[in-house]
């Protein structure tokens, strides 16, 4: 059986390709991007051609032909809401990231590359929990506003991957358990996960705590009065809201480890900012709790922001009487998509189809 695996993650500034055998990395690579390379492209679907010439070019000069591979793996898009799990990347999926249906991202292009990598060259592609996961118990939905549903998007891929070790490394079944999973990054996901199954989590880009670089929830008046006043644009205000917001609003930047250098040189308002998410996230995970009546085998920390000891130990200050606090520091995509093609290789796990499974 090949069990090589080509893995494909475009961001906004980078591509990043990684050569697997299961979930052993032999190889890898980040293809950054300028600002002038990019501006010549009005749309982000307009780089699609650009970047899979990039990265054969960049297979061909490591070595590694593309049938060379059993199986490709494509970060997750923009797509419709799905429950999680490894999907076959099909020709219904591609129309949807190509279109933009549920918006546009640099993540759509993975998809559309390795469809077209694989229908070349005869071999499968897939994708694993995309931010589209959704998986909410039908109260989570309810906003308190009948013509605004709250939609699911977290950092399913990580989230759900450290579910997984979690449970390992507890000794524990974990279809059995209630886990709060939080990722901390650029956006902040606090996740209720019971039995592997995301059933309620904050939409990083429109609520929960601040990040960052993004708002989380907003006082609502407060905001429409703001809007009205000041009338943005919308594109002005959508980046205020995702990009400039949070601690880079607060401090200026959205560095952490700047934010405490700062911090430990006396810097009272970064340190009432950088207090002030931690405050913010526990009480996300508070609330969190609440989904399970407070029945949580544990709360687990993730991403780029578990690295700091002063952000986790704030957290786990005011959350431990909750449940133990297990830190798994930084977001191995490249591996956690590599793993979840593995496991449908060796048949642990059934590939999903995504247009039976679209909610």
């Amino acid at each position: 059986m090949n069990t090589k695996i080509l893995v494909i993650n475009p961001g906004s500034t980078s591509t990043k390709i990684a050569v697997f055998d299961k979930i052993e990395e032999l190889w890898a690579t980040t293809i950054d991007h300028k600002p002038d390379e990019l501006s010549r492209f009005k749309k982000i679907i307009d780089q699609l051609e650009w970047r899979q010439e990039l990265i054969q070019k960049e297979l061909k000069e490591a070595g590694f032909l593309i049938n060379d591979f059993g199986a490709i793996a494509a970060r997750g898009g923009l797509l419709d809401p799905i429950p999680g799990g490894t999907y076959i990347v099909d020709s219904l999926m591609v129309d949807h990231l190509y279109e933009g249906k549920n918006g546009e991202h640099a993540s759509n292009l993975a998809g559309i590359i390795a469809y077209r990598l694989g229908q070349e060259y005869n071999v499968p592609a897939y994708t694993v929990d995309p931010v589209a996961v959704d998986e909410f118990i039908d109260e989570s939905r309810f906003s308190g506003m009948p013509e605004l549903k709250r939609r699911c998007q977290s950092h399913a891929l990580n989230l759900k991957a450290i579910a997984r070790r979690v449970a390992e490394d507890l000794g524990k079944d974990l279809n059995t358990i209630n886990l709060i999973g939080v990722h901390l990054g650029g956006g902040i996901s606090v996740a209720a996960i019971k039995g592997g199954r995301i059933i309620d989590v904050n939409n990083a880009n429109q609520e929960g705590p601040y990040s960052p670089e993004r708002v989380g929830s907003l006082p609502s008046l407060e905001l429409v009065n703001y809007i009205y006043k000041n009338k943005p644009p919308y594109h002005e205000l959508k980046k205020k809201l995702l990009g400039q917001g949070g601690l880079s609003a607060y401090t200026g930047t959205n560095d952490g480890r700047e934010i405490e250098k700062r911090i430990k040189s006396g810097d009272r308002e970064a340190k009432l900012a950088y207090d002030g998410m931690i405050y913010q996230i526990a009480k996300e995970i508070g609330k969190m709790a609440t989904v399970f009546r407070g029945k949580v085998a544990a709360v687990y920390l993730t991403g780029g922001l578990a690295y700091s000891e002063y952000v986790v130990q704030g957290i786990k200050e005011r959350v431990s009487f909750i449940a133990p606090v297990m830190v798994y520091p930084g977001a191995e995509e490249m591996k956690h998509l590599a793993a979840g093609v593995t496991r449908v290789l060796l048949g642990e796990e059934s590939p999903r189809d995504y247009d039976k499974t679209r909610l």
